[in-house]
């Protein structure tokens, strides 16, 4: 009995520990006004008809600040990854050379920037409702088994460490909200 609670609570941990990381990921593809490979590495380009991620099919790199250049390993992809680009709605215009993509990221508003704050709070929200039903079922999964019969001080305590893991992880969406914020308020 011991070990399915502890299963449950390792699965628990394991479900917050991967909100956190699809929150991270997210939060890097919001844009700060700052060019980034983040931006575009996910996007899905059609490649010999399989939507494969940019950055498995060209380069990304920045050329400065506010520029990032795509560079792909084949001349016929340039049209496929603009337009990839553009449906993608990053409200980027790409311009294509005819050799690479050149993306100029331009200065964020202070409405724009006020908006991504709350899209990347919406995001931090999301993780947190992810955490606390991770922590909801192994709560749950804890009071089955007391009512099976294991030791109800026991319980209380496992209880204890499935609330101090999601205290933790709860605090760690918050900081890495806090942080993104800073990032996108700073002009």
């Amino acid at each position: 009995m011991l070990d399915d609670i502890n299963m449950s609570i390792e699965i628990a941990q394991e479900s917050m520990g991967s909100a956190i990381e699809r929150l991270h990921k997210e939060l890097q593809k919001l844009r700060t006004g700052k060019a980034g490979p983040n931006m575009v590495n996910d996007i899905l380009v059609p490649y010999y008809g399989t939507p494969t991620p940019m950055k498995q099919i060209a380069n990304v790199s920045k050329s400065d600040a506010r520029t990032l250049v795509i560079q792909p390993w084949e001349k016929p992809l340039l049209a496929a990854i603009e337009k990839a680009i553009f449906e993608a709605n990053l409200g980027i215009t790409p311009m294509n050379d005819g050799e690479m993509i050149r993306l100029s990221i331009p200065p964020l508003t202070e409405e724009r920037r006020k908006q991504l704050v709350k899209q990347a709070k919406a995001l931090g929200e999301d993780a947190k409702i992810s955490i606390r039903n991770a922590r909801k079922e192994a709560m749950g999964s804890i009071k089955k088994a007391v009512k099976d019969g294991f030791s109800e001080d026991a319980g209380k305590g496992k209880e204890e460490d499935v609330q101090n893991a999601t205290n933790s992880f709860t605090k760690e969406v918050d900081k890495l909200i806090e942080i993104k914020e800073k990032d996108i308020m700073t002009i």
